[in-house]
């Protein structure tokens, strides 16, 4: 593939639309019915964050629009997501509102180049144990980051931790607040339970929206709303912002670019393997959800990434093709352009009802009970990373289950290697005594080649040593370094070593590295019978005295 060739899979081109003949009376209705449910998690996502509800509406508009056109699947679905707003938060408490756009700028910048740098399928490397414990630990923050709105305190002034502050607001809020706002709550989250009972297309968390609001307004009960929005996008323009501040956020936003392509890419996963649509372009979802956030830092939105459960949405809804994200964009600008002025009423408890239903929601009961009923191992990343979700920091959580998951693999491959006797195949023949047959498997790298080879090297009595390495399927290079130390220690204590079935991708190896050194042409075989005559050969001319320690004498 040349760099032209390369370069243009990461580009939008007419094969994109090619079902839109066919599908576009599925995929207007689908994006209508995507737009409707994402009008309201915009908003509350986008006050969640701290960014206000303007960033979360622009963002469900531009970068849905981009991603929609660029990325690398057909169904996804983009915009603020629960997720990013668990690393919002942080960022917004400690340098301001004011520094989302340019974290957005950073970060998309950042997923750009991991797509032309082809980084796409590394999101693979991600074990199941960890995307369930990180799932766990973003749902946990979304629902404790509503309690401060749902018992009538502002989110501002509490601890960065999501628990803490959870705790803080529950001694700050009166019992009058208290009351009034989580009876909305209680109110939100009884219609979207209530709702899908009635009928699955009913999109319970805006009807629940709308009648709070209404309540609320005819009723002027005392909880705290939304506030005025603009009747329309603001203009695009580069956020301002001075040096010391922009070093600040580095690393905060390759924070941000890490969990936005973790999170696209998962989501563009699923989507996939429930559709009919194709598969997706793992680098051109990079691309696409890059530039996606970087016309919405433009914009003063926040960075974006693809959504699970809008996805879902459209695809259930029978979305098939790229329109369906572009008219659920085009819905809510609809929406900000004419309706902003209602909007501005929607209670903020309200919201946080909404996300409180939705971390509820983005659990897969049956997803935890299977991983940890699996295996041990799967359970204990499960639970580290989703602890380490909530207490710490979302990609440390995932880098420190990376890790862990490595290191349990490691363990598992070194204890599955290991070298066992055999007896000589055929009739027994005088002298079998002193040939010494070992089975050597799995496989011989750092953490396992010493300890799997000290036995070989601890043998007495014999003249001749047969390693059969057939079924050896891992050789590293310390693992043909402690080869070859043995292969030189056992013919310096003149014992006769021979190498059968040593497979040709790791024949290389061993030589760069020495193994074979001490060997003649007529000491390596490709089939055990040889090997074992040869032996057998070997012993019949061998007229030394044995040793002392058994071995025979120089």
């Amino acid at each position: 593939m040349t760099a032209g060739s390369g370069l243009r899979t990461l580009l939008p081109g007419r094969h994109d639309y090619a079902a839109l003949r066919t599908s576009w009376r599925a995929d207007l209705p689908a994006g209508v019915t995507v737009g409707v449910v994402a009008l309201p998690l915009a908003l509350a996502f986008g006050v969640s964050s701290g960014a206000g509800a303007q960033a979360g509406l622009v963002t469900a508009i531009v970068a849905g629009l981009v991603a929609a056109v660029l990325g690398g699947s057909h169904v996804q679905v983009s915009g603020p997501t629960g997720a990013m707003v668990v690393v919002l938060a942080p960022i917004v408490a400690t340098h301001g509102a004011a520094a989302v756009p340019v974290v957005a700028l950073l970060a998309g910048a950042l997923v750009v180049a991991a797509g032309v740098l082809r980084l796409g399928r590394l999101v693979g490397m991600i074990p199941w144990p960890v995307i369930e414990g990180f799932t766990l630990g973003i749902a946990l923050i979304i629902f404790l980051q509503q309690v401060p709105a749902a018992v009538g305190v502002p989110a501002a002034g509490h601890d960065a931790n999501a628990a803490v502050a959870a705790f803080q607001s529950l001694g700050e809020t009166t019992p009058r607040d208290a009351v009034w706002s989580a009876g909305v709550v209680a109110v939100v989250v009884a219609v979207m339970l209530l709702a899908p009972r009635l009928h699955r297309a009913v999109p319970g968390s805006l009807v629940a929206i709308i009648l709070v609001t209404v309540v609320t307004g005819v009723a002027h009960l005392p909880v705290a709303t939304i506030g005025a929005l603009p009747a329309g996008l603001p203009a695009p323009a580069w956020p301002t912002v001075d040096l010391t501040t922009l070093a600040g956020l580095g690393g905060p936003a390759v924070t941000v670019a890490a969990l936005a392509a973790i999170e696209s890419l998962l989501s563009a996963r699923v989507a996939a393997s429930h559709t009919s649509t194709g598969p997706y372009d793992a680098d051109r979802e990079l691309v696409g959800q890059g530039l996606a956030s970087v016309a919405s830092g433009l914009f003063g939105g926040m960075p974006a990434t693809g959504a699970i459960a809008r996805t879902a949405v459209n695809v259930s809804s029978g979305g098939r093709t790229r329109v369906a994200a572009v008219v659920h964009a085009l819905v809510l600008l609809v929406v900000v352009g004419s309706l902003s002025g209602v909007v501005a009423h929607v209670p903020l408890p309200a919201l946080a009802g909404v996300l409180m239903v939705t971390a509820v929601r983005m659990v897969s009961v049956r997803g935890v009970r299977l991983v940890v009923r699996s295996t041990r191992a799967a359970a204990v990343l499960f639970t580290l990373t989703a602890v380490v979700t909530v207490s710490v920091d979302l990609v440390y959580a995932v880098g420190a289950g990376i890790v862990v998951a490595a290191a349990l693999s490691l363990r598992a491959m070194a204890r599955a290697a290991g070298v066992h006797r055999e007896e000589l195949p055929g009739p027994p023949v005088a002298g079998d005594e002193r040939i010494a047959l070992f089975r050597v498997e799995g496989a011989l790298f750092f953490a396992a080649a010493e300890r799997v080879l000290e036995r070989v090297a601890a043998i007495d009595g014999v003249g001749v040593v047969v390693l059969r390495l057939s079924q050896v399927q891992l050789l590293d290079a310390t693992g043909a370094q402690v080869l070859g130390e043995l292969v030189a220690g056992l013919h310096r204590r003149g014992v006769t070593v021979l190498i059968k079935g040593l497979q040709p991708d790791h024949l290389g190896l061993a030589r760069r590295v020495g193994v074979l050194d001490p060997l003649g042409d007529d000491q390596v075989f490709a089939h055990l019978h040889d090997a074992v005559a040869h032996a057998r050969r070997v012993v019949a001319l061998d007229t030394r005295p044995v040793s002392a320690a058994g071995t025979p004498a120089a």
